[in-house]
């Protein structure tokens, strides 16, 4: 008789509607590549939630008490679809105690809580694997922790929010503003009611995080990042950047060097022969440059039903193979306690600097900190309308002189509508 492996589903939204469908596509290859068959029996739903016709169709139980999942000692892992903090995070640590093994796809969770959800897998020896916090369909963090084993990753960066990246997209195919191009994303279901975690870089530091994680076995803090994002971004920067010769990409970084990590979510210009430049609308792609291979990327759809939930069994497949091959549990990635971080001197990088002067005395004092600072740019553009404004690209220079720079501009009331890094290499 073949050996089963029962799934309680927390979520029965687009991605767990979506795991069902490809449990029930994919579980004959997976019996035969394991030994083990996934069988979905239990999904938690809200009261009052109208999903009879689905369970009915692929025969698995409804309930609403998660108890009923978390105490039942035939279900053997719990996939956790729901989103957002709570209940989510209680519900997963009650899987856990119970000896249950967890899937999740929720990178909040796993980004600000993963520590504690770590140590209690790891106490109560179950698998906790969570492939599609980032990237959606791409299987980027299983890649990381297993093929680079024999290399030394030095960076990891590129564009993890699909909502930001459409938006961009749209703003420089067709000419939108910034407004137009959100409304546009909201109505197709690409950007939330409230898009602030897209926008403001939050979902894509989230992101960053747990990249740092697989990448440098650092466990950093949002505090530890510098996150910018795209709100309120001008057409007239996205066209300049253009001209110019590079496209605007919202991307999250990290980079590793002997003094440190440094990580941040900022919009950058990325050089047009560069591949994550050619990356379109809610399309994700990762960069890794490492000692050993040089350069790789990993490009697919970073959101959707389908793809999203595709990594998710992938997650369940590898449990079912590690089960079949009594492997001994161990954390999906290892990350030191001790955090350290790049100091802003250490850091360099060569920018795009939009700044508007109210009058001549204004636009004199631009020149005058200019000379101040050292620092050396060239003017890309010069428009005067009532406001003159002023677009420079700088030498290489450190976070810590930019820093300085921006400071004196704010100190002397003038408005940096714009600064984005220049991303070349």
């Amino acid at each position: 008789m073949e050996k089963r492996l029962k799934i309680g589903l927390l979520g029965l939204g687009v991605v767990g509607s979506g795991v069902v469908k490809v449990i029930a596509q994919n579980s004959a290859k997976i019996l035969s590549a394991t030994g083990i068959k996934l069988e979905v029996a239990k999904v938690l739903v809200r009261d009052g939630e109208d999903k009879k016709a689905i369970a009915d169709t692929y025969g698995f139980t409804l309930v609403q008490d998660i108890t009923a999942i978390t105490e039942d000692p035939e279900i053997d892992i719990v996939v956790e679809v729901m989103g957002k903090i709570e209940p989510a995070k209680s519900f997963i640590l009650s899987a856990l105690k119970h000896g249950k093994h967890v899937v999740s796809a929720n990178k909040d969770l796993i980004a600000q809580y993963g520590n504690e959800l770590v140590a209690t897998a790891q106490q109560n020896e179950c698998y906790f694997y969570y492939e599609a916090s980032v990237a959606g369909g791409i299987p980027i963090l299983r890649t990381l922790s297993n093929s680079f084993l024999a290399d030394e990753i030095t960076e990891v960066f590129g564009i993890v929010n699909g909502t930001t990246n459409y938006m961009l997209t749209q703003m420089v195919e067709n000419h939108l503003a910034y407004e137009t191009a959100l409304k546009q994303a909201q109505t197709l279901g690409f950007a939330e009611s409230d898009p602030t975690n897209d926008v403001d870089g939050i979902d894509a530091a989230y992101k960053a995080i747990i990249l740092t994680r697989f990448a440098f076995e650092q466990d950093l803090k949002m505090e530890n990042l510098t996150i910018k994002g795209i709100r309120g971004i001008e057409l007239a920067d996205l066209e300049l950047a253009q001209q110019l010769g590079y496209e605007v990409k919202l991307i999250a970084q990290t980079k590793n060097s002997n003094n440190g990590v440094y990580a941040d979510v900022s919009p950058k210009l990325v050089a047009k022969n560069h591949p994550l430049a050619s990356i379109r609308n809610e399309l994700n792609g990762v960069f890794v440059k490492s000692t050993g291979i040089g350069q790789s990327m990993f490009y697919g759809p970073g959101a959707g039903s389908i793809p999203t939930a595709t990594s998710v069994v992938n997650d369940l497949a590898v449990i079912a193979q590690n089960t079949a091959e009594n492997v001994k549990v161990r954390p999906f990635a290892r990350y030191k306690s001790e955090i350290k971080l790049q100091k802003a001197s250490d850091v360099m990088g060569r920018f795009y600097i939009a700044l508007k002067a109210q009058d001549d005395t204004q636009a004199t004092k631009i020149a005058e900190i200019l000379a101040e600072e050292d620092l050396a740019v060239e003017l890309v553009e010069q428009i005067k309308n009532e406001t003159l404004r002023l677009v420079y690209l700088t030498q290489t220079i450190t976070l810590e002189k930019r820093d300085k720079v921006l400071t004196a501009f704010l100190n002397a009331e003038i408005q940096v509508t714009q600064m984005m890094e220049l991303l070349e290499g």
